[in-house]
């Protein structure tokens, strides 16, 4: 069901927003005194300082809503950010990401404490949001331990190297000696989909000045399930939605000073993980011996992850930061509930399907100086080096014998999977104050890749204040995005609807003799140039308002390619001796696209009689435009790109996202309330392209406090119910009980209620 009432209600909360601002009384002179440290290597600003688009959220606003999952609690407090919400494919649903201003998970980069985040080891290879991408998965890190979370809506490619096309989030750890302990738990309206969340954090003194920070945090999402009755069996034979997860992470945080303006610091964050994922259900006929009534296939998932740093940095009038940073992800599945085929009634049930191992260690010096120049100046040099590693680890004979095991077969590459490369890069970082009003900044980096060559990258950017209350900014950047080992070396077979039709795909690295042959060619690196000009106000009485137009140009997109089928694909299929694939893909630079938009961000902060106040409004719009889109030169009537994987690129996030939220303060009881309006998006579900309508979700909640050490709150999350709207040619696929897309912004949960009670000591 979608509600379609909820335009004239969204308006209603604005003007209370308004409203609320008008008859504020003791208002502060300024609303936004949030200090960033993201986008600029000078002094420590606030974000209406800045010259790139920052916004900042502290843990308080993290904590406020009753969301468990970092990446889903920043898609309801940032407009700009977007996650998606895939559940039942077995890569999309263990590798999701979050996204800046409409573009890709591996096109932003994700920092802790200002040092480079680890992507996955897993790629997701399904057909969703995030096909053919590589993300860093921000859920493994406890939420507990983040003081606040910098958003950089801006590409930063020549200031922190690859990735940051579409932007960066800077994950900023506590530090403090406080402690405390919550729990909490949900529940939908269904009465399923459970998820207890415990968690505990504690701060120590460390030496002299020294603090140590400790957190740990247990999550367990209990299985949901929205699919129909399946038409063909007059039964539920599908899930849609979790199987289940338990995430359990711990992490460390610490800083020591040691004597002559030099600090020792260090942070580590674990996370283990089991997740069982559904695969679209068998009929009775598939294995009839063994699952006489069909069987619905389960990919069960176990991911061990580590990451951290260690350095040591100075202050004084030249200040030094040296540090290592290191980060792996292991990934390892089994495939349950299914059979290969292939061997009939002697088949297992259970297979070890293989795995995936990441490593990444960055070392990197940086050493920075203020300088007396004109209104003051700002210079940063910098010199990294990273090692990547990427292995596959191939499943057990049985899981790839022949068809391999239903649903999910074990990985078994061509050739063994065990790459890795080196990059080197050199940057230099620096701004200038002509005035007290007028801010220049410039930015260049070198980067060389032991696999492809070089790259050079370059910034600029602008701040003029000509009046105290109004600014414009403005940047001009170019950037690149290397191509991950994940998709330079990936290669497996998995079962993949086609036109909703189960077939074994297989998918070739883009150098694998097959791809050469289907038209692959090595990869390139993605290559973006970045304009962005915005607003700053800052009229006083607790408002500011930012508004920023962007546009980001990408050549040489990295996508996964269209599932190639046909005579000259089985003639190659058969030349190479795959014979448990009938379809092939690979990745390819394809297309160059053209994303323009702007973000509205408002807010203000004050009192509303006796209590403090804020409220926030943001827009962002994000439209995307194919430029350039290649041929396969090698069977031009096989396109590399068709409509269905270009939809999920560049359309099947939502177009535009309206976030108002407001947050009421009133001594011993504290009141929040969120709307949040996910716009149209597009995309084929099952053979044809289906546009979907706008999402309109309500969160509420209260939290009332009992004297200084506990409180308690309860909420209601998704008020009126609201789903997106249902696939139209769902009866073409498994007898109609995949009832909803796997696209788009609110998911399908439904409404739910929480509780949560927390102590502090």
């Amino acid at each position: 069901m979608r509600i379609t009432r909820w335009p004239s209600a969204g308006a209603l909360v604005l003007q209370l927003c308004w409203s609320g601002f008008a008859n504020a009384q003791e208002a502060p002179s300024t609303t936004d005194n949030d200090i960033v440290v993201t986008g600029s290597r000078a002094a420590p600003r606030s974000a209406v300082q800045s010259s790139s688009p920052v916004d900042s959220y502290s843990a308080a606003d993290l904590q406020a809503r009753g969301l468990g999952d970092l990446s889903q609690i920043l898609q309801f407090v940032s407009p700009s950010l977007e996650f998606a919400g895939a559940v039942n494919s077995g890569g999309a649903a263990n590798a999701r990401g979050p996204t800046l201003r409409g573009l890709g998970q591996d096109e932003v980069l994700i920092l802790v404490d200002g040092k480079r985040r680890h992507a996955s080891s897993l790629i997701n290879f399904n057909n969703t949001i995030g096909r053919g991408q590589v993300p860093v998965d921000l859920n493994l890190i406890p939420v507990a331990a983040i003081e606040r979370v910098e958003v950089l809506r801006d590409g930063a490619a020549a200031q922190y190297g690859s990735d940051a096309i579409a932007g960066v989030i800077n994950i900023i750890l506590r530090h403090d000696t406080t402690g405390f302990a919550s729990v909490q738990s949900d529940i939908t309206q269904r009465g399923d989909g459970a998820i207890k969340i415990a968690t505990v954090t504690k701060g120590f003194k460390l030496g002299e000045g020294g603090t140590i920070v400790l957190t740990g945090e247990v999550r367990r999402l209990s299985e949901f399930n929205r699919a129909d009755v399946d038409s063909r069996f007059g039964r539920v034979t599908n899930r849609q939605g979790e199987a289940g997860r338990t995430d359990i992470s711990a992490s460390v945080a610490a800083v020591l000073p040691v004597g002559g303006g030099w600090e020792a610091y260090a942070n580590a964050i674990y996370a283990h993980r089991n997740a069982d994922n559904t695969i679209q259900y068998r009929v009775p006929t598939t294995s009839p011996v063994l699952f006489p009534n069909g069987f619905l296939p389960l990919v069960a998932l176990k991911l061990d992850d580590v990451g951290g740093t260690v350095g040591l940095r100075h202050e004084g009038a030249w200040k030094a930061d040296l540090s290592d940073t290191l980060g792996y992800d292991q990934a390892d599945f089994v495939s349950r509930d299914t059979a290969n085929t292939s061997l009939g009634a002697t088949s297992p049930t259970r297979f070890d399907a293989g795995g995936a191992r990441y490593l990444q260690n960055i070392a990197n010096l940086t050493v920075s100086r203020h300088f007396g120049l004109l209104a003051g100046a700002d210079l940063a040099l910098g010199v990294e080096h990273r090692y990547e590693r990427y292995k596959i680890r191939s499943g057990e004979a049985a899981s790839f014998f022949g068809s391999g095991a239903q649903g999910f077969p074990g990985f078994n590459p061509p050739t063994p999977v065990d790459q890795g490369r080196n990059a080197v890069s050199a940057f230099v970082d620096g701004e200038l104050a002509i005035t007290r009003s007028l801010r220049l900044g410039a930015a260049g980096r070198y980067e060389h890749y032991s696999d492809f060559g070089d790259k050079v990258t370059g910034k600029g950017s602008l701040f003029f204040q000509p009046i105290p209350i109004a600014a414009l900014r403005a940047t001009i950047s170019t950037g690149f995005r290397a191509p991950s080992l994940q998709q330079s070396y990936f290669s497996t077979v998995t079962s993949q609807s086609s036109n909703g039709v189960l077939v074994n795909v297989g998918t070739f690295a883009a150098t694998d003799p097959v791809s050469l042959a289907l038209g692959g060619r090595p990869l390139k690196p993605e290559t973006s140039t970045n304009l962005s000009g915005g607003l700053v106000l800052t009229p006083g009485a607790g408002f500011t308002l930012t508004a920023d137009a962007f546009q980001v140009d990408i050549d040489d997109r990295i996508a996964l390619s269209e599932s190639l089928s046909g005579t000259a694909v089985s003639a190659i299929l058969r030349t190479a001796g795959i014979t448990n694939a009938s379809q092939v893909r690979f990745f390819t630079n394809a297309l160059d696209t053209r994303t323009r938009g702007f973000d509205i961000i408002a807010g203000w902060r004050g009192r509303i009689g006796h209590g403090h106040a804020r409220i926030d409004v943001g827009y962002n719009r994000s439209t995307t435009t194919i430029r350039r889109l290649a041929a396969n030169p090698v069977l031009p009537a096989l396109p590399l790109l068709a409509t269905s994987s270009i939809d999920l690129l560049a359309y099947a996030q939502p177009r535009d996202k309206l976030n108002v939220a407001g947050a009421f303060d009133f001594g011993a009881v504290s009141l929040t309330a969120t709307v949040t309006r996910f716009g149209t998006f597009r995309f084929v579900p099952v053979t044809t392209e289906q546009r979907f309508g706008p999402e309109w979700t309500t969160d509420l909640g209260a939290d009332f406090r009992v004297g200084d050490r506990f409180k308690f709150g309860i909420g209601v999350i998704n008020l009126f119910d609201a789903y997106a709207d249902k696939v139209a040619e769902r009866a073409l696929t498994q007898g109609g009980s995949l009832p909803y897309p796997e696209a788009g912004g609110l998911g399908f949960r439904g409404r739910e209620f929480f509780a949560r009670a927390t102590a502090r000591f």
